[in-house]
Order: structure tokens, then C-alpha cells, then sequence
């Protein structure tokens, strides 16, 4: 067992250590979650990842527009 300084040394480099590695995982998630998101709605530019969740976005937030080429044929 580490006592003292040894102690108080190993402890700030495994605190730098954890920092560092939760600000690169940061990163990576939200550039992963980002390029997931693919289909983009016409009227209101939302980004979904799937063409289900854009047809039943589209029915529910824009009923009255015509609904694009791209899901019309969309089982939801």
C-alpha cells in the first residue's frame, strides 16, 4: 500500500487520467450520435435516424403538408 506522498501522487494522476478519458468518450458520443441522425425534415429541418420515425414525425407535427416521395410508401 501506497502511504503519504506516493499516496497523494498516485491519486492526482489517476484523477487527470479519468478526466481525460471522460472528455474524449464526450466527444465521441456526440459525433457518433450526430452522423446516426439521417433523414431531415422538409418543413421543420428536425434530424431523425430512421425513415419510421420521419413518417410518424411528418403525420404527427405537419398533417396538412404533402408528405415527401421518401416515406410515403413507409410501413409505420
Amino acid at each position: 500500500m501506497a502511504r503519504g506522498h506516493q499516496k497523494i501522487q498516485s491519486q492526482k494522476k489517476n484523477a487527470e487520467k479519468q478526466a481525460k478519458m471522460k472528455k474524449q468518450q464526450g466527444h465521441d458520443q456526440k459525433s457518433a450520435a450526430g452522423k446516426a441522425l439521417i433523414y431531415q425534415c422538409v418543413v421543420c429541418k428536425t434530424q431523425m435516424p430512421d425513415p419510421k420515425t420521419y413518417k410518424q414525425h411528418f403525420e404527427s407535427k405537419h398533417p396538412k403538408a404533402p408528405m415527401p416521395e421518401e416515406i410515403k410508401n413507409v410501413a409505420a
